[in-house]
């Protein structure tokens, strides 16, 4: 089965899995500890039922939505995901000429591989950058300069990865930036031809090139990993750095990772034009609820004030009309972007925006809701809306004399 063929995004998780060795699936694919997060976001988008009404004509759809004053043909883009030249070379430049072409967005991400220059150079119009707080406030500076300095409009401040957690999969697997794998991991990457001679071919692992100029001159992609790590998480990092960056950066300011009404109402009142609604994919904490659990009580809290997005668990285009529906404004893919151009490079990437277009438009269509203007709380039904059952006593059988 090539790319163009794949029917939905769970036919590309399996052509990814089946082109990676197992250690760099697992890194994609796992999450923290029991890793019940993943599960639990999926699940949460399952409470939740589209009602659809009829007569109602959609023989034209239209799935525009405007945010932050630019006008995208759909209500999803590509989020932020680390280390993507592991998976295929070139993977983060790919996802950001796939997201020009359909005129979506694409975050890149702090620990990315390409830099943000060679990014805007493909996407002027359409990056946006991750901020990664540094220990060093002068490289977080920095970074945003460089974002401001190549046009990007948009930066999204991750607030979620105070700590490093513990990814159990990959210390199984002996991941770690060095790459030192055991005898085991080799022997079963080597069932993975294609992934082993593009890896080889690019002389191993790949460089975190937007960390490069922050690490000693001369610095290889390993001594730049471990320089990220001794930056990364910034675990000191409070509202006052937030406050910092919303004076340092000219353009539109996105917190990701929220998931409290108060930590909310908090970045708002320090200038976030907007919040995603986030658990990381449930990469960071375990027993974090669902983002679409949480969202409805953050709407209500700041829903007026900034422009409220959701990520975790979409897999499906019925996953980003739920999230619509509660009130989200736009919505962002993380590991179903990372399973297409993992599979097939620039037309993996193209192939998941096409799904989830034609999901989109069809459920649009049979739910009688032509616009994204159409879609809203009214479209959904939940358990909780079942009517009480009224239960009619028993009439008893009077006996001859009358008596009950």
């Amino acid at each position: 089965m090539t790319v163009e063929q794949a029917i939905n995004i769970e036919d590309l998780r399996r052509m990814c899995r089946r082109r990676l060795p197992r250690i760099a699936f697992d890194y994609i694919e796992g999450g923290v500890e029991d890793e019940r997060g993943s599960p639990t976001n999926q699940a949460g988008f399952l409470r939740y039922r589209l009602l659809p009404r009829y007569l109602v004509d959609v023989s034209k759809r239209d799935q525009s939505v405007t945010l932050f004053g630019r006008t995208y043909s759909s209500p999803f883009g590509f989020g932020p995901t680390g280390t993507m030249g592991l998976f295929r070379r070139g993977s983060e430049l790919m996802l950001a000429q796939a997201a020009r072409e359909a005129n979506i967005p694409y975050v890149m991400s702090g620990a990315s591989n390409a830099t943000m220059e060679a990014a805007a150079r493909i996407a002027p119009d359409h990056l946006w950058y991750q901020l990664y707080a540094a220990t060093d406030g002068a490289i977080c500076a920095d970074l945003l300069r460089r974002a401001r300095d190549v046009g990007i409009g948009v930066l999204m401040v991750t607030v979620d990865v105070p700590v490093r957690t513990r990814r159990e999969r990959n210390i199984r697997n002996g991941f770690n930036f060095r790459h030192k794998l055991k005898p085991s991991i080799v022997a079963e990457a080597l069932r993975h031809p294609a992934w082993i001679v593009e890896y080889l071919r690019h002389g191993g692992a790949p460089m975190l090139d937007n960390w490069a100029p922050y690490a000693a001159q001369g610095a290889n992609a390993m001594e730049v990993a471990e320089f990220f790590n001794t930056q990364v998480p910034a675990s000191s990092q409070t509202w006052r750095d937030l406050e910092t960056y919303r004076k340092l950066w000219p353009g539109k300011l996105v917190v990701k990772g929220i998931m409290r009404t108060d930590d909310a109402e908090r970045a708002v009142a320090l200038g976030a034009d907007g919040i995603l609604v986030s658990n990381h994919g449930g990469r960071q904490l375990d027993r974090a609820p669902a983002p679409i659990d949480v969202f409805p009580a953050i709407d209500a809290a700041v829903g007026n004030r900034a422009t409220l997005m959701l990520d975790s668990g979409i897999r499906r285009g019925s996953d980003i009309i739920t999230a619509l529906c509660v009130g989200a404004k736009f919505t962002f893919l993380g590991r179903a972007g990372l399973y297409g151009v993992s599979a097939g490079g620039q037309a993996g990437a193209k192939r998941v925006i096409d799904i989830l277009r034609t999901e989109l438009d069809l459920n649009m269509g049979q739910m009688g809701c032509p616009t994204i203007a159409d879609l809203g709380p009214d479209c959904l039904w939940t358990e909780r809306d079942l009517a009480p059952v009224v239960t009619r006593a028993p009439v008893a059988a009077s006996s001859p004399d009358g008596a009950q």
